[in-house]
C-alpha cells in the first residue's frame, strides 16, 4: 500500500501482471509458478499463492478480505497464508533457472505487520540468494542480447547505450562492453557467447508476459468494448454540456460521473483536458484552468477502467461549439491521419504501419499549411506515437511485433502547436488529437470507441443538443 500522507493511503491498485495472472485484488501476496509439480500439503501443484489471512479487527476498519480459503475457492489456485511464506521451504537448489520481475525498490516497511510487502520481499531475497549487487537491468540487456544480438545488433546496441546513460555502472560490465566493441559478425557471435547464464532470470518473464497479454480472450474484448462504450458516451456528454466559462475540473468531473453512472470502478489513467494552450502539453493532468474562453479549443483524453482494463478515448471540441476556420483545417488534417492509420490495423502489419501513415498525412499537410517548410519538421508538432496497446494498462504489454488477431491498440495521431512556436500567430495555441480504441481482427479493424462523433459535423450537431445538465445550478458559497 502507498501512502498519501500521514496515516491515509492511496487506493490500492494491484500489479496489473499478478491480477492478470491470479484475478486477486489484495496486497500483500506472493505467486510462485513451478515448471514441474511441488508437494504442498500433500498436493501435486505447479501454482501457489500467499495471500492475507482473515483478520476480524483489519476487516472491520479496512474491508473484507477473501482469505485463504475464499481465495482458493474463487480463484482455483493452492492457497496459504501470506504469514506462512517466511516458514515455506523453497528449495532453489535443483532449479536451473528462476524468472522474477524486476522487484521494488521503495516498499515501506510497516514493523507491526510480519507480512507486508517490505517482509515478503526480503523473505523471497532469501529463499532464492538474491544477490545484494544483482541488477534487474542487467539483467534485462543479458538476454535482449542472446535473443536479438546478432539479427538487430544495431538497436541492441543503441538500447545498452541508453542504459548505460541511466545506469552508469553498467559501463563496468565486461560482457556487455565486449559486445558493444564487437565490429562484425563473427565477433558479435563470439560476443553473444559470451554473455553469462543467469539462474535468476529478469527478461523472460517479461517476453513471455509481453506475448500472453498481447492477444486478449473474448472475456478481455468485451471489457474493453464495455470500457471504451462507457468513455464514448462521457464524451458526448461533455460535448452537449460545454459551455464558455466551465473550468477545465467541472469538465473532467463530467467524464468521471458518467463513467461512474455507468459502474465503471475507476479511471484508467489520470484525465487530462486541455484547453487551449493546455492542449499542447501531452499529459496535462492539472485540469487547472478555472473558466475556458470560448474561442479555444478543448483536449479530452480521458477512459473508464472497468474490472482492471481501461479504454483510452481522447476528442478535441470548440469550447463554444463552432470551430475556427485554422482550428478547423488542423482538426481535419488530425482525422485525415487517423483514417490512414486505421487502414494499417491489419493481421501482419508492423506495429508502426499505422504511425508511419498517419505521419505523413500529417507532414504533408502542414507543410500545404505553411506551418512548416520540411517534412522532416513534423515532429516539432506531432511528438509522439501513434499507437500503444491497450488491456490492463492504458500503455499494455506487448511484443510490438507484427499485428495479430485479437489485439487491441490506439489510434491517435496529433498536432500540437504551443504558443511561441515558429509559425504564424493564427495557429498559436491549437492542440488537436483524436485517439480511438481498435480492435484487430482477422477480417480488418473494429473500432471500439465509434460512438464518439469524431468528424467536425458530428461534433458540432452533437453540441448544438441540449444537456441533461443544463438546469443543473448549485447555490454560491462564501
Amino acid at each position: 500500500m502507498r501512502n498519501r500522507a500521514n496515516d491515509v493511503d492511496y487506493y490500492y491498485h494491484p500489479d496489473p501482471d499478478f491480477y492478470y495472472l491470479t484475478g486477486y485484488k489484495e496486497p500483500n501476496a506472493v505467486l510462485l509458478l513451478f515448471q514441474s509439480p511441488h508437494t504442498v500439503d500433500g498436493k501435486q501443484v505447479q501454482e501457489l499463492l500467499f495471500v492475507q489471512p482473515n483478520d476480524e479487527m483489519q476487516e472491520l476498519w479496512n474491508g473484507s478480505r477473501l482469505g485463504v480459503k475464499g481465495a482458493e475457492k474463487e480463484l482455483g489456485i493452492t492457497t496459504l497464508a501470506n504469514t506462512d511464506f517466511a516458514g515455506y521451504k523453497l528449495d532453489t537448489a535443483n532449479l536451473q533457472h528462476i524468472l522474477i520481475k524486476e522487484l521494488p525498490h521503495d516498499v515501506r516497511d510497516d514493523a507491526a505487520d510480519e507480512a507486508d510487502l517490505f517482509s515478503l520481499l526480503g523473505q523471497f531475497k532469501t529463499k532464492v540468494k538474491y544477490p545484494a549487487n544483482f541488477s534487474a537491468t542487467r539483467s534485462m540487456l543479458y538476454g535482449i542480447v542472446r535473443e536479438h544480438g546478432l539479427g538487430q545488433a544495431e538497436g541492441v546496441s543503441v538500447y545498452i547505450q541508453e542504459a548505460m546513460q541511466r545506469e552508469p555502472e553498467l559501463k563496468h560490465d565486461k560482457p556487455l562492453q565486449g559486445y558493444l566493441e564487437a565490429k562484425d559478425m563473427r565477433g558479435r557471435t563470439k560476443a553473444v557467447a559470451a554473455i553469462p547464464d543467469q539462474k535468476l532470470d529478469a527478461f523472460t518473464l517479461d517476453q513471455v508476459l509481453d506475448g500472453m497479454r498481447e492477444v486478449k480472450t473474448e472475456a478481455e474484448i468485451s471489457l474493453l468494448r464495455k470500457a471504451a462504450g462507457i468513455s464514448a458516451v462521457g464524451q458526448i456528454e461533455v460535448m452537449k454540456a460545454m459551455k464558455p466559462g466551465m473550468s477545465e475540473m467541472e469538465v473532467q468531473g463530467i467524464h468521471e460521473f458518467v463513467f461512474k453512472k455507468y459502474g465503471a470502478q475507476h479511471v484508467g489513467y489520470p484525465s487530462i483536458v486541455g484547453a487551449g494552450n493546455n492542449g499542447c502539453v501531452l499529459h496535462y493532468t492539472s485540469s487547472a484552468k478555472p473558466a475556458i474562453p470560448g474561442q479555444e479549443l478543448v483536449l479530452m483524453d480521458v477512459g473508464a477502467e472497468c474490472l482492471g482494463y481501461t479504454a483510452d478515448v481522447t476528442r478535441t471540441i470548440p469550447a463554444n461549439g463552432k470551430f475556427t476556420k485554422e482550428q478547423r483545417a488542423i482538426y481535419e488534417l488530425v482525422l485525415k491521419a487517423q483514417e490512414a492509420g486505421f487502414q494499417q490495423c491489419k493481421v501482419g502489419n508492423a506495429f508502426n504501419a499505422p504511425h508511419q501513415a498517419a505521419e505523413a498525412v500529417i507532414a504533408d499537410g502542414l507543410v500545404r499549411l505553411g506551418v512548416i517548410k520540411k517534412r522532416e519538421e513534423v515532429q516539432r508538432y506531432f511528438p509522439h506515437g501513434t499507437s500503444h496497446y491497450l488491456g490492463l494498462d492504458v500503455h499494455d504489454r506487448g511484443s510490438f511485433g507484427p499485428f495479430q488477431a485479437n489485439t487491441v491498440i490506439t489510434v491517435e495521431p496529433g498536432i500540437y502547436i504551443p504558443e511561441g512556436s515558429p509559425c504564424d500567430k493564427k495557429w498559436w495555441g491549437i492542440g488537436v488529437r483524436i485517439e480511438d480504441d481498435i480492435l484487430i481482427t482477422e477480417k480488418g479493424w473494429e473500432n471500439l470507441s465509434k460512438l464518439a462523433p469524431r468528424t467536425v459535423e458530428e461534433i458540432e450537431k452533437t453540441m448544438a443538443q441540449p444537456s441533461a445538465l443544463d438546469g443543473f445550478k448549485l447555490p454560491k458559497l462564501d
